[in-house]
């Protein structure tokens, strides 16, 4: 996890988000942390049921995976605009780590939900 954290703070550590981030789960307990991967399991599955069912990434079900995705964020990390949460979605296609953990779900996951974010 190390290895991440020194990424995180490489690339972003001068940002606000970073701080707020950094604050937050300074203070979280194991609790807090499953707490939040259920919120963000939550989206993610929302993003699943709407490609898994063919809906448009513009579709109402699709845009309110989008908008869980990004209330879960910003629920247990940082204040998440529309504008990061599009740079967000511009990760999850060009970092294959990001793009594996969406295809490890659906082959073509990671498309759909940086299309759907897009679509806002």
């Amino acid at each position: 996890m190390d290895q991440y954290e020194d990424e995180a703070r490489e690339r972003w550590g001068d940002t606000d988000a970073y701080a707020q981030s950094h604050s937050r789960t300074s203070k979280y307990t194991h609790e807090d942390f499953a707490a939040a991967k259920v919120d963000q399991e939550a989206a993610t599955e929302l993003f699943v049921y709407a490609f898994g069912n063919s809906l448009p990434a513009n579709s109402d079900k699709a845009q309110a995976a989008v908008v869980a995705h990004r209330e879960a964020i910003s629920k247990w990390f940082y204040d998440c605009s529309v504008e990061m949460q599009k740079n967000l979605a511009l990760m999850y296609v060009q970092d294959p780590r990001f793009k594996k953990y969406y295809d490890g779900r659906v082959n073509g996951l990671a498309q759909y939900v940086h299309d759907a974010i897009m679509a806002q």
